[in-house]
């Protein structure tokens, strides 16, 4: 982002002709758009560098804040026309409208970049956004996509073959038996035991087909020991106050960027318990690499040592290790730093992924799943967090500013095993992983995108399309997870309304999204903010109860990126209403965009009560009144099960 396009050299120093004022005197933005941007320059541009290049000459041309704002906003909103523009000739199946406003005729896809805003805002609801079939066969796909269809070929015709073979042997006994019956007598006793051996071979090829269709039909289980969150030390915890004041202490921020800081807290979500890392609590501030490696140490290392300790498993039996990072990535990796910590073997597979944002936790899992079904008895230990010691934004660009005031310092260590004799140990058995990626669509691709801004500083940008977006790929998760894990009766309901809206035309009939809740009885929803836990709450008509584990995640740790869903998991856990054969749903968003779905089943009744002390300290003016009274719900449940737990007698006093 710091190469200085060529567009600079089309800046028009014409504030002394005032081409840009309309001639009622108010200033036009895209007139001034027009005098500073060459359409030959435009091939070069992304909506960055248009930003930087249109308020740097609006500064130069002496226009009034409000008037730079304009014309740096429209300049960042116009930019995707003008790369539509020279996509004429980079992709000439791409048919743009022309500048004089008489258009041509477009592509027969709708891009999604073609979509107006008006259009835009009305994807925040699920019923508005249109049905992919193709999404619709992935899912039922994914049935059949595990099967080793030639080794299953290959056994069922060879039970075949034995079959037609024992029906002519069957036959020929019978036959010959009956002719020599009367003169051979002695012959016809072993022909008739021949024949009774035969139906004995016939039975236990049968229960062998059954194993063998039994044993190519099914995955290997991939089985969750046991999994931990991150419980901080109290120096490392904070409030909105000591927010705020470290952020004025740190001399970075302007009064209106405080005030914009402080605005969002406010409205964030976010209670007053939350962590922040050693070297941004300390005074003065520490942002180094090393500041940020010892980040990583502290809290991978705490949530591992713990793991350990409560699966007996020794570091030196981990076969696979699995660590998600998005915005650290040094070298060596981070995986490595875990294998050096624990002096793991010297064969073990280690993997790195970096840059996949909030829903890197789900990518983990579906990368262990993969792993285990091709590695035979394994223990893959995954690893989820971000790291903030050197993403902490300290510039004052407000959309830039929104990561400092959500995410908070925190990580998840889960120990998976395919394992069978580890099947009696297990909270959870993984049953299915979706992923969605909308990173064609450049709106998907720039709705959450680290840049640098006129300072140079570097930070992750929050677009103002972000739930518009999320509401797209959410409905492509769905449309793919819904026919594995749905009843038939409620697919039937969605299939009768897709015929409806699709084919018989029935505008008035709005879009039918199916009951999760008859299919899963546990959410975690990634605590990504209060307007994402919103969304999916009226989208998929879910209940305070439903998403109390994500609100009380996002009031007691903040956004933890890639580790909320474990968070949620601790929570409901916590909450002791998890029950033998109940499923659970992790959901998490990610930059590109991607959303990604993980269902688990409950192996048996699960109350952890190691974390009471973690989350009783959920609460306060984080959350909303629904929210408080799920969460009191929680307390009364709780409080009836240590009543019957409690020995009865007479009452000391």
């Amino acid at each position: 982002m710091t190469d200085t396009p060529p567009a600079q050299s089309s800046v028009a120093a014409t504030s002394s002709a005032r081409i840009y004022f309309m001639p009622d005197g108010s200033f036009s933005p895209q007139a001034f758009f027009d005098s500073v941007i060459s359409f030959e320059d435009s091939s070069q541009l992304t909506p960055e560098i248009a930003f930087r290049v249109v308020e740097n000459a609006a500064r130069n041309a002496g226009l009034t804040k409000e008037q730079i704002d304009a014309a740096a906003t429209f300049a960042h909103h116009n930019s995707a026309r003008m790369r539509c523009n020279v996509s004429r000739v980079k992709r000439p199946h791409i048919v743009c409208p022309k500048d004089d406003g008489s258009g041509e005729a477009r592509p027969k896809r709708k891009l999604i970049d073609d979509y107006k805003p008006q259009d835009l805002r009305k994807y925040g609801n699920l019923d508005k956004i249109p049905v992919n079939l193709q999404e619709v066969g992935t899912g039922y796909r994914s049935w059949f996509g595990v099967i080793n269809w030639l080794s299953l070929g290959i056994f069922f015709a060879a039970i075949a073959f034995i079959y037609a073979k024992s029906s002519m042997m069957l036959i020929s006994a019978n036959e010959l038996a009956s002719n020599l019956s009367q003169r051979y007598e002695q012959l016809y006793a072993v022909l008739h035991g021949l024949e009774t051996d035969l139906w004995i071979v016939i039975i236990a090829m049968s229960v062998f087909l059954a194993w063998g269709a039994r044993r190519f039909l099914k995955q290997t289980s991939v089985y969750l020991l046991d999994f931990v969150v991150l419980d901080p030390d109290l120096e490392y915890m904070i409030d909105r106050d000591f927010f705020m004041q470290r952020s004025r202490d740190s001399g970075f921020f302007t009064d209106q960027a405080l005030d914009f800081q402080e605005k969002i807290l406010r409205r964030s979500g976010l209670g007053d318990h939350t962590y922040f890392p050693p070297g941004i609590v300390i005074s003065p501030m520490d942002l180094s690499m090393q500041s940020a490696r010892d980040e990583f140490l502290y809290v991978a290392g705490k949530c591992c040592d713990e793991l350990f300790q409560k699966t007996g498993v020794d570091p030196s039996k981990i076969d696979l290790i699995v660590v998600n990072c998005s915005l650290f990535n040094p070298t060596p990796s981070l995986s490595a730093m875990i294998i050096n910590r624990y002096k793991m073997r010297d064969n073990i597979r280690n993997y790195n992924l970096s840059g996949m944002g909030c829903s890197a936790g789900v990518i983990s899992l579906d990368l262990a799943k993969d792993l285990l079904q091709v590695h035979g008895a394994s223990n893959c230990l995954v690893i989820s967090t971000e790291n903030i010691t050197q993403n902490w934004y300290h510039g004052n660009q407000r959309n830039l500013l929104l990561s400092n005031c959500l995410f908070r310092m925190g990580c998840a260590a889960v120990l998976l095993t395919n394992k069978p004799q580890y099947a009696s140990r297990a909270k959870y058995e993984l049953l299915h992983t979706v992923r969605v990626h909308h990173g064609a669509s450049d709106e998907s691709l720039e709705a959450v995108y680290q840049i640098e801004d006129p300072d140079n500083l570097i930070g992750v940008r929050l677009s103002k399309d972000l739930i518009n977006v999320v509401s797209k790929t959410l409905r492509s998760n769905l449309t793919t997870l819904g026919p594995l894990i749905l009843p038939i009766s409620e697919q039937l309901k969605f299939f009768i309304n897709l015929v409806q809206t699709k084919y018989l035309g029935f505008k008035n009939i709005p879009r039918y999204t199916p009951d999760f809740r008859k299919a899963v009885q546990h959410f975690c929803i990634h605590a990504g903010g209060r307007a994402v836990i919103d969304g999916l709450e009226q989208n998929l008509q879910l209940t305070p109860d439903d998403v109390l584990p994500s609100r009380a995640t996002l009031n007691r740790v903040g956004n933890t990126s890639s580790s909320s869903i474990w968070y949620e998991l601790s929570f409901i856990e916590y909450s002791a209403r998890i029950k033998k054969g109940d499923r659970i749903w992790q959901i998490a968003f990610g930059s590109g965009m991607k959303c990604n779905s993980a269902i688990w089943k409950a192996l048996r009744p699960i109350h952890d009560r190691s974390r009471d002390g973690f989350w009783a300290l959920t609460g306060g003016d984080g959350l909303a009144d629904d929210a408080l009274e799920a969460l009191a719900r929680v307390h009364k449940h709780l409080a009836k099960i240590d009543s019957r737990k409690k020995p009865a007698g007479k009452a000391v006093n």
